[in-house]
């Protein structure tokens, strides 16, 4: 029986997405948070967003800024933005973040062209989605 638990861990485990160096332009773009998942595994959900993330990301080095959608497409933002830089330390990429006030970064998870999860480092668990537009006719 420990056999077969050990066994189902180590395929559990190597199936696992990693994220390729590839995959880190799908960063780019509008992000609206999905779910928060904190470390004693209470999770809360955001079925609607006044506020969403925009990332632009090139050459390992970007911005995120906070961005409110308006009903005719446009955004209001502020010009504050968290400059970034992505670095890779044994297969894993961090983004990483630094301002005059602090510093920290994000494990990044998992990335897809439609969303993507980070862990900050007291193992909170961030899910983002694709942001969409509410398209009123």
């Amino acid at each position: 029986m420990n056999r077969l638990l050990f066994l189902l861990l180590i395929f559990g485990v190597s199936c696992t997405d990693k994220v390729a160096q590839e995959d880190l332009l799908h960063l780019n773009g509008y992000w609206e948070i999905q779910e928060v998942e904190f470390p004693n595994g209470n999770k809360k959900e955001y079925p609607m967003n006044t506020v969403v993330d925009y990332i632009e990301f090139k050459e390992n080095n970007g911005f995120r800024k906070k961005m409110v959608p308006r009903f005719d497409g446009t955004f209001e933002t502020s010009d504050d933005a968290e400059p970034f830089n992505i670095v890779q330390e044994n297969g894993v990429f961090y983004l990483r973040y630094e301002n005059p006030l602090s510093e920290w970064q994000e494990r990044l998870l998992s990335l897809t062209e439609d969303s993507f999860s980070v862990e900050n480092p007291e193992g909170i668990l961030y899910r983002f989605k694709r942001f969409e537009p509410i398209k009123l006719d």
